[in-house]
């Protein structure tokens, strides 16, 4: 299943969430997505059918390693695209940007903001 931006939401919820309280409950990423428990419930379900979300035996969700790793990929984007913008317009941009920049195009970013570099490769190099 190619993963939508909303269910690369999820995944990010869950983690920031674990971080933020070890243990994660539907209800909890509710409240931080701002949607209902029903569709929760619905990409929960889509997210475990994939093996990107694990359901315990206790109610917390965990994700698995491949969710893990795009949970953090979607993460870091985050982060970096909310680098020295002010934090209205910072969240809202990278809430966007996070699900359509390309692995390749973010990784040269993130080396040419810390690195200072400022080459652009013609597109026939590449």
């Amino acid at each position: 299943m190619a993963l939508t931006s909303s269910m690369e939401d999820y995944l990010e919820a869950v983690l920031i969430l674990h971080q933020k309280r070890g243990s994660v409950r539907g209800v909890d990423i509710a409240v931080h997505l701002g949607v209902t428990k029903p569709s929760v419930s619905r990409a929960v379900k889509e997210l475990s059918k994939s093996e990107y979300i694990v359901k315990n035996t206790d109610g917390t969700l965990s994700l698995t390693d491949s969710g893990l790793q795009i949970a953090t990929q979607i993460y870091e984007k985050h982060q970096f695209f909310e680098a020295g913008v002010p934090q209205d317009i910072a969240a809202q941009d990278a809430c966007r940007l996070e699900h359509v920049i390309s692995e390749t195009s973010f990784q040269k970013l993130k080396e040419a903001a810390f690195s200072g570099s400022r080459e652009v490769i013609p597109s026939d190099e590449l």
